[in-house]
């Protein structure tokens, strides 16, 4: 029988491209570049023989001919990774497929990952890329690890495991000499930086600290903590960020608490499953060290 059906890493970058509405943002999803992405793309539509996106700006937008295929092989896609994961749970190991907030699993999820796997050598995890916007419903994930202030849809159960905590950071040499940090009022001498998705952060934590102040206003915005802490670094000012993000930072001494008042914000990160997976015995052991790794974490300096 002559197979008509294209490749799965060309549906694969046909349907990853459509939910970005980007050919680079399906290349990072997929962890290849945007030239293959573009190829696949390409030797989709010569083999259909249509037009899948056209170009707006910096967007790739579908077609119509490109949406009606879309909606009529998604299902199937969906099906065999969700046949593959179960496969895959049915081997001698356990698997638990997870989905993690990008900042959180490289600055402080997966240095403690290897602790996991000595303990826990029976379970195979996997990740999931990472949606900003997900519904936490999709079938092939067992957990999700999420910033938010604990509210969750109706399904989902979830437990705290760190963040809450908002520390101010400079650099080591801003503590020292004539002009060092030395109380809140100080602070508001040195530009201040803000993370972008959560400008308030300064804001809450004068207020917290009792510390009053004029009209907050930043000197520069960054999108990731890890653009912030460089910028300290650098010396275009302070910043106050999610003490668990810069452990390592701290440690290495590249950077420095500015002041030992720490603030409790209502946003951390959680892990959210479905209540109906609450007894599958790997994410059971993962919640469990999960949340031991989220008490261990230092809450002072």
């Amino acid at each position: 029988m002559r197979i008509r059906s294209p490749s799965l890493p060309e549906l694969h970058a046909f349907a990853a491209a459509a939910r970005h509405d980007s050919f680079s943002k399906a290349a990072q999803e997929l962890c290849v570049t945007q030239g293959a992405i573009s190829r696949a793309i390409a030797r989709l539509e010569e083999h259909l023989g249509i037009t899948l996106f056209t170009r707006q700006g910096r967007r790739s937008a579908l077609t119509d001919a490109g949406r009606n295929y879309l909606e009529a092989i998604a299902p199937a896609i969906q099906s065999i990774e969700a046949a593959t994961v179960r496969v895959q749970a049915q081997r001698g190991s356990a698997h638990l497929r997870l989905s993690v907030t990008p900042t959180l699993f490289s600055h402080w999820l997966i240095p403690r990952l290897p602790d996991f796997r000595q303990r826990h050598p029976d379970i195979t995890l996997s990740f999931a890329p990472y949606q900003r916007d997900d519904a936490l419903d999709a079938s092939d994930i067992d957990a999700w690890l999420r910033g938010g202030d604990g509210h969750w849809p109706q399904h989902i159960a979830a437990d705290y495991v760190v963040g809450r905590e908002l520390v101010p950071i400079c650099r080591p040499a801003d503590l020292q000499g004539p002009q060092a940090i030395c109380g809140p009022q100080d602070l508001l001498t040195r530009p201040l930086l803000f993370h972008t998705h959560y400008p308030d952060n300064w804001v809450l934590w004068f207020k917290a600290v009792g510390c009053p102040h004029a009209p907050l206003h930043a000197s520069a915005d960054f999108e990731r903590v890890a653009l912030l802490v460089q910028a300290v670094i650098a010396g275009l000012g302070v910043a106050v960020v999610q003490r668990c993000l810069v452990e390592d930072d701290l440690a290495a001494g590249r950077i420095a608490i500015a002041l030992d008042r720490p603030v409790q914000s209502n946003r951390g990160y959680h892990l959210c499953y479905a209540a109906s997976k609450s007894d599958f015995r790997a994410l059971a052991s993962f919640r469990q060290w999960l949340l031991e790794q989220g008490r261990d974490t230092p809450a002072t300096t």
